[in-house]
């Protein structure tokens, strides 16, 4: 049985760990290579303490992390599923969580941005009703460096 709740402090390690290998497989090759050279397991072990109040988390009965998402005001900012749990359905619920979560905080509409070469994840918002909104060169720091990549905005509404 898989649970999903808010993130505890404890878990950030495993939320690293997911995180960093998710961004990997979903980015690679497809954002600049600095960018790539700069996300190391211990610079997304660097970032995850900060985000406990910004994350959910999906667990397996066992306590094994399986996968979480994170959200900003109205922007769904990560969501990622380990490989175990890809195909399962997990990353659906994940979203549709989030986009309940953008909605009980008073936005009418909820956004992502999904890197231009990741195909597997434009075709996932696709088919759960998001809307791609065209271009969006996001600017990301990372290693002290500033980098911009290659991202399309998508959109939906999260109105009841």
């Amino acid at each position: 049985m898989t649970s999903i709740r808010p993130a505890v402090p404890a878990d950030m390690a495993a939320v690293a760990d997911l995180w960093h290998d998710g961004w990997h497989d979903a980015h690679a090759g497809h954002v600049p290579e600095g960018l790539t050279a700069a996300r190391t397991r211990e610079a997304f072990h660097g970032r995850t303490p900060s985000r406990v109040d910004d994350t959910t988390v999906a667990v397996s009965g066992s306590g094994e992390l399986l996968g979480f998402v994170m959200v900003v005001d109205d922007e769904v900012e990560q969501l990622f599923v380990s490989r175990s749990a890809r195909g399962s359905g997990l990353a659906a619920v994940l979203l549709a969580e989030a986009t309940a979560q953008v909605g009980a905080a008073g936005h009418d509409e909820a956004w992502l941005a999904v890197v231009v070469g990741n195909a597997r994840a434009r075709r996932f918002y696709d088919k759960h009703g998001w809307a791609d909104r065209g271009d969006l060169p996001y600017e990301v720091t990372a290693g002290g460096e500033t980098f911009i990549s290659p991202c399309r905005r998508y959109v939906r509404s999260v109105r009841a």
